[in-house]
């Protein structure tokens, strides 16, 4: 199998996973502390996240970052990874959700009913064409006031990043089962090609598999 996987695909491939994917921490740790940084998350009401795995980075989020009365809503595709995340954020059940879908669109949620849209470790998952409607998805669930925050695996710079990144795509064009799915990409220009204003990007490297942060913003028509 080479190429991007299905959504059922990858509900199969995070069903066997289950909480192991904790242990990709390891690398994921300084990029998901850089967004958490950039995405002002302080100010956010509700935040929606696409793909929370087994629920870490929404229980940081509910624990350490939001306001005491800001609400969270996560969407997966895996019925393992649903069930991990509901029970490691059943301390906040009252202002926490997390559903299951199959990965059709549009995705559960009201227009513009939510200020942060989140997806860690997500697009790098998905089909180009599918990271297209995704990102109109985004754009309809966020109010103009909102934010886009992004974090996925992107290829090496330079030394043995490059040599990691380029190792990681070739076993993700043998199998991408292999490497959960996931393969490095170019974040900000598809972003700034589907109509998003950048606001924060950088690159952080971690036992060097490299990793790229982006916040942005919906453009308002016309550039105004």
């Amino acid at each position: 199998m080479s190429g991007a996987l299905s959504p059922r695909e990858a509900a199969c491939v995070y069903d066997r996973i289950g909480r192991l994917q904790d242990w990709q921490s390891l690398y994921e740790g300084p990029a998901i502390a850089e967004l958490l940084r950039a995405g002002n998350f302080a100010k956010a009401r509700s935040v929606y996240e696409l793909g929370p795995g087994t629920g870490a980075l929404a229980e940081r989020l509910l624990s350490d970052y939001l306001p005491k009365d800001a609400r969270y809503r996560g969407v997966d595709v895996s019925p393992k990874m649903v069930r991990l995340a509901r029970e490691r954020l059943h301390r906040w059940a009252e202002r926490a959700r997390i559903d299951l879908v199959d990965g059709s669109l549009p995705l559960p949620g009201p227009d513009g009913g939510y200020d942060r849209y989140l997806a860690a470790y997500v697009f790098d998952l998905l089909a180009p064409g599918y990271s297209v409607r995704v990102l109109e998805e985004a754009r309809r669930l966020l109010g103009q006031a909102g934010l886009l925050c992004l974090v996925s695996l992107t290829p090496g710079r330079s030394g043995s990043s490059r040599l990691v990144s380029a190792g990681w795509r070739r076993l993700w064009q043998l199998d991408a089962r292999i490497v959960g799915g996931c393969r490095p990409i170019d974040l900000a220009p598809l972003l700034i090609a589907a109509g998003w204003e950048i606001r924060h990007r950088s690159v952080v490297q971690a036992w060097s598999v490299s990793s790229e942060i982006v916040v942005a913003s919906p453009r308002l028509v016309g550039g105004q």
